[in-house]
């Protein structure tokens, strides 16, 4: 499995104009060599490859990274070692994650690869990496079921008078107490009027009775991630909560049986705004209507209205869609998804018909 995902990066050395890749963004490294942990480097050639890292996980690389590549353990400065290794090899053209690499870091390189070219990847990892392998979909499902298992824990565990963060917490020990091994991101918990903020990360507000409750949240398994949100009703749901709700659940299930191989991420995003659109919201609606999920909790393809980004069998992505009003609260449900080669396989099975807790 690794050698394959290195000879797809070293097939695209010529068209990137590169010799060789540097590497040491956690989730693109990983990928690529099999490492579970962090701050170490990969550097792959197009006969060789390095993994690099420091005295503190040696003996972790050894165990893990079992194929494809030679084990350096370095001392600082790590500059030093890159450019034994790049004058070594011959490199004059050095690939670099733009998103990762700082300026401090550009400057570093700069001085100490003298005649060497640094490159922009252009994302060139991160685009392998959006079509998943049979392995890489059953850890992210079994991650979705983690979460499903904890949405149906939550509803019995909540009440009014708690605080967001208090479900919160039960929340992730609850997901740890499964098997995962972090959040994917911090536990969104929004209630009453913080349910109209869509990255509303949980507070000491309390629940109270007639609160929507948003929660988005997701696990980690085995280095992959789930994401899933869902809204829920503390007590009896009023008129306007019921038509807010019912608008955000038809668009999101009007995306979800539309998802098909060969889609564009914009049509894609398009049938569920429209929705949104053509029932008064469009302004409550901001964001994209879902992202890729896989070994970052938000990574490519885009699905929003700018995306370049066609669907293809192996992506996993969400669908989320949004109303949120000021003052009033917002809506958001999100199911995590498989695209296959003759629709999709839905990941997130928790259910989405209205609950209305303790009703």
């Amino acid at each position: 499995m690794i050698m394959k995902r290195l000879e797809k990066i070293r097939a695209q050395f010529d068209s990137l104009g590169i010799d060789g890749v540097l590497t040491y963004k956690d989730e693109n490294r990983n990928y690529l060599s099999g490492f579970t942990g962090d701050e170490s480097f990969a550097l792959i050639t197009r006969d060789k490859a390095f993994f690099i890292t420091d005295s503190r996980f040696t003996e972790q690389a050894q165990i893990e990274v079992k194929e494809g590549y030679e084990i350096i353990e370095y001392r600082p400065p790590i500059a030093d070692t890159i450019k034994r290794l790049v004058e070594d090899n011959n490199i004059k053209s050095l690939g670099v994650e733009e998103d990762r690499m700082t300026f401090e870091d550009y400057d570093t390189y700069r001085n100490v690869l003298e005649g060497v070219n640094i490159v922009k990847l252009n994302y060139a990892i991160e685009k392998l990496r959006m079509i998943k392998d049979n392995e890489e979909v059953e850890f992210i499902a079994k991650a979705a079921e983690i979460a499903d298992r904890a949405f149906e824990h939550i509803l019995g565990f909540i009440k009014p008078g708690m605080t967001e963060i208090e479900i919160a917490l039960e929340l992730e020990f609850f997901m740890k107490k499964l098997g995962a091994s972090a959040l994917s991101f911090p536990i969104i918990a929004a209630s009453g009027w913080r349910s109209s903020l869509p990255h509303g990360e949980a507070s000491e507000k309390k629940v109270e009775e007639g609160d929507f409750l948003t929660l988005d949240f997701g696990c980690v398994y085995k280095g992959y991630c789930s994401d899933m949100t869902r809204t829920i009703v503390i007590g009896r749901a009023s008129e306007k909560q019921k038509e807010i709700y019912n608008i955000v659940l038809e668009a999101q299930e009007a995306a979800l049986k539309a998802v098909k191989p060969g889609m564009s991420c914009v049509e894609l995003d398009k049938i569920a705004r429209d929705i949104i659109t053509e029932r008064g919201y469009g302004n409550r609606f901001g964001h994209g209507l879902g992202h890729g999920v896989g070994r970052a909790v938000h990574e490519l393809p885009g699905v929003n209205m700018r995306s370049k980004f066609v669907l293809e069998p192996g992506m996993v992505i969400t669908d989320e869609p949004g109303i949120y009003i000021p003052g009033f609260g917002g809506v958001r449900i999100e199911d995590l998804i498989l695209v296959t080669e003759n629709g999709c396989r839905v990941l997130s099975n928790s259910p989405k018909n209205l609950i209305e807790l303790g009703v």
